[in-house]
């Protein structure tokens, strides 16, 4: 089969995964319009029916799921089923969880922390591979990970939470090797604070939020124009530079004396 470039072919069917979270039901509302199949993930029915009704009502042919993530082998099936139904055109891998470790725990709860490296890593990373296997015999493919400031900083608070979209990042950037060159597009989505409820648990200050709809209009330019990777907002890129210039102490010494609390309940993966 000729290869078609990604930056020219047309999106006619999108997975969106975290489609009942903030940032993935605003990208939903945006990619949904006449002659497309959009084939939404979440794990709240209610909120799933509620965008599926809104993205018919803009056109699209929907196809909604509702799944857990965590459960590995039954999401990369379902994604088998939906690649075999509606040869995928773009996988947008939005579905997480957040946790912090609060100060009278002397460490993390292993279980949760199964669960978060499980949704954060394990199945987006096995999902972005089946994705792109299929790709290879199309010949053309876009895969989107959202990724995280956090995978930047070791954060003695949110330890599993940080390493997982650490690991994502480094996958991202492997991957992104390995497949460029068969016309696969991988873009890394790495945002600051985007103003959704994973992101209002926290409490404290959240500097440079941006809303959720701003959020899904940059990662929307950023997959047309084909970006490996988008940090956003700006101010996290400086910071990233500066932060490097830091002494190891200095830097341990800041990261361990962050205060960063949230209210209960682990973040949802949407």
């Amino acid at each position: 089969m000729n290869k078609v470039s990604t930056s020219r072919q047309e999106l006619r069917s999108v997975l969106i995964t975290g489609a009942t979270g903030g940032i993935g039901m605003e990208l939903a509302k945006r990619y949904a319009r006449p002659g497309r199949v959009l084939i939404l993930w979440g794990r709240h029915k209610e909120r799933l029916d509620e965008i599926a009704k809104l993205c018919c009502a803009r056109g699209a042919q929907v196809s909604p799921r509702q799944i857990d993530l965590s459960d590995g082998e039954a999401a990369l099936a379902a994604l088998r089923e939906d690649q075999a139904n509606y040869s995928l055109d773009l996988i947008i891998l939005g579905a997480g969880l957040s946790d912090i470790k609060s100060p009278d725990q002397q460490t993390e709860d292993p279980a949760a922390v199964l669960k978060l490296a499980l949704v954060n890593y394990a199945t987006p990373v096995t999902l972005a591979t089946a994705a792109a296997q299929s790709m290879v015999t199309q010949g053309y493919g876009k895969i989107v990970l959202i990724g995280s400031v956090a995978g930047f900083y070791e954060l003695p608070f949110a330890a599993s939470y940080s390493s997982s979209k650490a690991g994502l990042a480094c996958f991202a950037q492997a991957a992104n090797l390995a497949w460029r060159p068969k016309n696969i597009q991988l873009t890394l989505v790495v945002p600051g604070f985007v103003d959704t409820p994973m992101s209002q648990r926290l409490e404290g200050p959240r500097p440079f939020l941006v809303s959720a709809g701003s959020a899904a209009r940059k990662i929307m330019k950023a997959v047309k124009m084909g970006q490996t990777e988008l940090v956003f907002p700006w101010q996290f890129r400086v910071l990233r530079v500066a932060e490097r210039l830091l002494p190891s102490v200095l830097r341990q010494y800041i990261l361990q004396s962050l205060d960063v609390g949230q209210k209960k309940h682990a973040g949802e993966q949407g």
